[in-house]
């Protein structure tokens, strides 16, 4: 598929359809991951892999930022016409995510057990979660390649290789937390290999594809070193790498009110509710990733009628799938619930009801998370980053600090849904301010 040409509402859905079913099957199969550790090896264990698996996303972040900044850059390199500078920065940009990787790795090897004490874990909840955690942190530069390359596939014309290539992660991921959780009994440690190896072969997988010859638009060769370039990627990817630091922040904070509100019961509902709520946004984060390089292309190549239509397509296409993840939500929430936590009543009672206040937050986030990708695809990283660090930090951190002190549990639940009206309402802010500048 190319990025040039009219995008009509077909063929739009058409482009980004494998992005959003690639980000939704990532979420699948960290869902699967967390219903093998619920029922085949505890409660105890469920919640520490969900105590400290907001620490282990934060390490992973810089992975988006890579992706999303990058082929933003890339795409409209590309829609200016030099496919040779094109691809020397994206060789570039991966290169200094394995770089950045290990060196993250590193530090978060040895910071894992003093920030799990830091976050109130003690007993059996540290103990398994920095034995998850530190078998997890040896694969996270092959998930920052994983995630960077995500976006990469899409900008190469080819988003149905990157849903082939996760899907690979996926059901080795699948097919490993049963073999050594169900007949092998290895417990939280085969949990943490079953997602290591899926890692290992969603990033290698795709550098083994963009280092051979290939029919992309994209291929790893000459590397064109550009601090220049770098600084763009890493500020136009700034709102991505905000947004998922800015929740692995809030949901440490989220564990620390739920372990106050509810104890561990508490974290092992919030664990349930994250592992579907990733699965309902993937759908909105999917599509904003997969419409961003059409947007960027055709912002290099000045063509901004193509960019206004996108834009006013893509509210469109945003407001049916906010409608069908809401009641998808309600009419799925016994199901889910009951799958995750059907053996322990209270717990049972708990997530259900977290779902229901949940799922209003699905007919705002799907806005939310595409204002703050379409001003990344502009380049316009700075606009992004306020959008994501005023949705995922600001307003969630009062709304999780506040609401409890009015409806107790309640109030958690309910914080979810008060962030992303009011991030909805602050991206139509900038929206209709920037409207002039960028010709939309």
């Amino acid at each position: 598929m190319k990025l040039s040409g009219k995008f009509t509402y077909k063929r739009l859905i058409a482009f980004t359809l494998p992005s959003v079913v690639m980000m939704v099957f990532t979420s699948i199969y960290g869902v699967v991951d967390g219903f093998f550790v619920s029922n085949f090896v505890g409660k105890i264990p469920f919640a520490a892999v969900n105590f400290i698996m907001p620490f282990l996303m934060l390490l992973g972040a810089i992975g988006f930022m890579f992706g999303t900044g990058g082929s933003a850059l890339v795409a409209k390199i590309m829609g200016e016409g030099d496919t040779d500078k094109a691809n020397g920065i994206f060789s570039f940009v991966i290169m200094a995510s394995v770089v950045t990787g290990v060196i993250i790795s590193v530090t978060g090897f040895i910071f894992l057990e003093p920030v799990a004490r830091f976050l109130g874990a003690e007993g059996a909840l540290i103990r398994d979660a920095v034995l998850y955690g530190r078998i997890i942190i040896l694969a996270n530069p092959f998930f920052i390649l994983q995630m960077a390359f995500q976006s990469f596939f899409v900008t190469a014309g080819k988003p149905g290789l990157g849903l082939i290539s996760t899907v690979l992660a996926g059901v080795t991921n699948m097919i490993l937390d049963f073999v050594l959780m169900v007949p092998l009994k290895m417990g939280i440690i085969g949990a943490a290999l079953a997602t290591s190896i899926s890692q290992f072969v969603g990033g290698v997988v795709p550098l083994i594809y963009f280092s051979s010859k290939n029919k992309s638009a994209l291929r790893l060769g000459k590397i064109l070193p550009s601090f220049k370039a770098l600084l763009k990627v890493t500020t136009n990817g700034s709102s991505e790498l905000m947004t998922n630091i800015s929740m692995s922040l809030v949901n440490m904070l989220y564990n620390i009110q739920l372990l106050k509100y509810a104890g561990e019961n508490g974290i092992a509902a919030y664990g349930v509710l994250m592992y579907v709520n990733f699965m309902f946004l993937g759908v909105f984060i999917g599509y904003s990733v997969g419409s961003a390089p059409v947007i960027s292309y055709h912002f290099g190549a000045k063509n901004h009628r193509e960019v206004k239509g996108v834009l006013k397509k893509s509210l469109v296409i945003n407001s049916v799938f906010a409608l069908m993840m809401f009641l998808s939500a309600n009419v799925f929430a016994d199901a889910l619930s009951g799958l995750f936590a059907g053996y322990d009543e209270e717990l049972f009672e708990m997530t259900k009801r977290g779902f229901l206040f949940i799922s209003f937050s699905y007919l705002f986030a799907g806005f939310a998370i595409f204002f703050s990708g379409f001003f990344t695809a502009l380049n316009d990283g700075l606009t992004s980053a306020i959008l994501s660090f005023s949705r995922t930090l600001v307003f969630q951190l009062l709304a999780v600090i506040i609401l409890p002190l009015i409806w107790g549990l309640d109030g958690i639940w309910i914080s979810l849904t008060v962030a992303e009206v009011l991030a909805v309402m602050c991206g139509f802010v900038f929206l209709v301010l920037k409207r002039k500048k960028y010709n939309y």
